[in-house]
């Protein structure tokens, strides 16, 4: 009997090292993360699709104490130690005003930008299409032979206003990244399966 990873062309150890074997890490070592393996992520993950190439995620880097001290004080309780300790933290946001990018992004289309300048749905379009971002590089971060630990228990407001007050930048996801740690996995939960989330009509 044909195997299910047996009918995808990516090979099956990448495949697990993308999805199945792959975990949420809750501690980490004290191996460093570069800066030259975090451009190789964006440089994998930036081919990704957005509606009308948006490209509406920004991604900050928190590396020095005291920035990661700002940052800690407005992370939920129970993620403050980790994120304390993690080798990386990046805070990964949408820019409401990604459309002035448009006319170099989707030259193709010179009123892209009038779609979404000054009105309100822009806000929904960039959530959406940077929370697409982030599941992205939540791979690339994977692809990298590194694990992310993303968290969204935190004061968004507060992070926005100690980090992007003048970029005008709205937080989405906060994440961990390195090597795994010493218990740095809870058991996996279930899945549901193929039958339970695919209909054909």
């Amino acid at each position: 009997m044909t195997e299910l990873h047996e009918h995808l062309v990516l090979d099956k150890n990448a495949q697990d090292l993308l999805f199945r074997e792959a975990r949420t890490a809750n501690t980490f070592s004290d191996e460093p993360v570069s800066e030259e393996q975090v451009a190789a992520i964006y440089d994998l993950v930036k081919y990704a699709p957005t509606s009308m190439n948006i490209q509406p995620l920004r991604i900050l880097l928190v590396r020095t104490p005291a920035a990661r001290e700002r940052l800690v004080a407005h992370m939920a309780d129970g993620n403050k130690a980790k994120t304390e300790t993690a080798p990386l933290v990046a805070v990964l946001a949408y820019d409401p005003e990604f459309h002035e990018n448009l006319p170099t992004q989707f030259p193709h289309f010179p009123g892209a930008q009038d779609v979404f300048k000054g009105q309100d749905h822009r806000f929904g379009a960039a959530s959406l299409n940077a929370s697409l971002q982030v599941g992205y590089f939540i791979l690339g971060v994977r692809a990298a032979g590194l694990a992310a630990g993303p968290m969204t228990g935190f004061d968004a407001e507060g992070i926005d206003t100690e980090f992007f007050s003048e970029s005008g930048y709205k937080t989405l996801v906060v994440v961990n990244i390195g090597r795994p740690g010493e218990n740095s996995w809870f058991p996996r939960n279930p899945r549901l399966e193929h039958d339970k989330v695919v209909t054909t009509v």
